[in-house]
C-alpha cells in the first residue's frame, strides 16, 4: 500500500528552527542552518568547515546553508513527498543553490501559493508591466521527490541564502 504525504518546513527570522511538519505518513525531518568558516587544522593548514549558525555570529555578507534531512520511518513506501521551505524574510535566496538528488525543484514568489520553474515565475512591477522574477524575489522553495520513498529511505535537500 502506497501512502501520500505532504511535508512543510518552517523557519524563524534568522536561525533555522528544527522542522515542524504536517504529514499523513511517517516522515521524520531534521533541519539545520550552518555557515562555512575557515579554520586551521592540526597541520596548520586552512580548511573550510560548517558550523551551526545559532552558535556563531552571522555577518551581513555571510552565506547560510539551510539543509533538511528526511527519513521514512514507516513500514510502507511513501509517494507524493514534497518538502517546502520558506526563504527567511530577512534573507535572499542565492540563485542556483537549491539542491536535492532525485527531486524536482520549484520556487514561489507569492508566499507559497503557487510554484513553478524560474523561467515561468512572473511578477508585476509598479507600472503594471509583467517581468520574470529574479532569484532574490523567491519566497519559498519546494522539492518534490521523483519516486516513492522506501521504508528507511532517506535524503536531504538544501539551499543557500544571504542576509539582506
Amino acid at each position: 500500500m502506497m501512502m501520500r504525504i505532504l511535508v512543510f518546513v518552517f523557519t524563524l527570522i534568522l536561525i533555522y528552527s528544527p522542522a515542524k511538519a504536517e504529514s499523513k505518513g511517517n516522515i521524520e525531518l531534521k533541519s539545520v542552518a550552518e555557515v562555512e568558516v575557515t579554520v586551521k587544522n592540526d597541520r596548520g593548514e586552512k580548511e573550510t568547515k560548517r558550523v551551526d549558525a545559532a552558535t556563531t555570529d552571522v555577518s551581513p555578507d555571510a552565506t547560510v546553508i539551510f539543509t533538511t534531512h528526511y527519513t521514512n520511518i514507516g513500514k510502507q513506501p511513501v509517494t507524493g513527498v514534497f518538502i517546502t521551505n520558506p526563504v527567511p524574510a530577512n534573507m535572499v535566496y542565492l540563485d542556483g543553490t537549491a539542491e536535492g538528488a532525485g527531486t524536482k525543484i520549484e520556487f514561489s514568489v507569492n508566499n507559497g501559493k503557487t510554484y513553478g520553474l524560474p523561467k515561468d515565475l512572473k511578477l508585476t512591477d509598479s507600472k503594471g508591466k509583467e517581468k520574470t522574477a529574479k532569484a532574490e524575489e523567491y519566497t519559498h522553495i519546494q522539492w518534490t521527490l521523483s519516486g516513492p520513498l522506501e521504508p528507511k529511505g532517506k535524503g536531504n535537500v538544501s539551499f543557500r541564502a544571504k542576509l539582506k
